[in-house]
């Protein structure tokens, strides 16, 4: 059972571009590289279509009534309402959906992606997470 409502329009109409960089991304490069050059291009890539991003964001902890910037990095960030957590690693570790719904729950967004671009098919790398 959901609790929650249904994505937006513009969350979804993210999430389409989202998955269609990372595509674009894939078949030029291929597995086999480093994350941040994906990164890179996987930015350059969301350039192109207009949409507005931020790499690497730093997200605040809040613990014991204080705040500790030190915390956790978001690797992209696009138009303010969407986390992209970008891998290139030969196999999934289920910490990596834990820190996806972590960052969801602590920037209080709905929609994150997880793409791992060391796989044969772009398309059995990428997760999406609705919180």
């Amino acid at each position: 059972m959901n609790k929650h409502t249904e994505l937006s329009a513009d969350e979804e109409m993210i999430g389409k571009e989202i998955v269609d960089c990372a595509f674009k991304v894939h078949s030029s490069l291929g597995p086999g590289l480093l994350e941040k050059i994906y990164e890179t291009c996987f930015c350059h890539e969301l350039s192109k279509k207009g949409l507005k991003f931020s790499s690497q964001v730093s997200v605040p902890i809040k613990y014991d009534g204080l705040i500790f910037n030190e915390g956790c990095r978001i690797d992209v960030l696009v138009e303010d309402k969407v986390i992209c957590e970008l891998k290139a690693v030969n196999e999934m570790n289920p910490v990596y959906e834990a820190q996806i719904l972590t960052y969801l729950k602590l920037t209080n967004k709905r929609l994150g992606f997880l793409i791992n671009f060391n796989v044969p098919l772009i398309k059995n790398g990428i997760k999406r997470i609705i919180l």
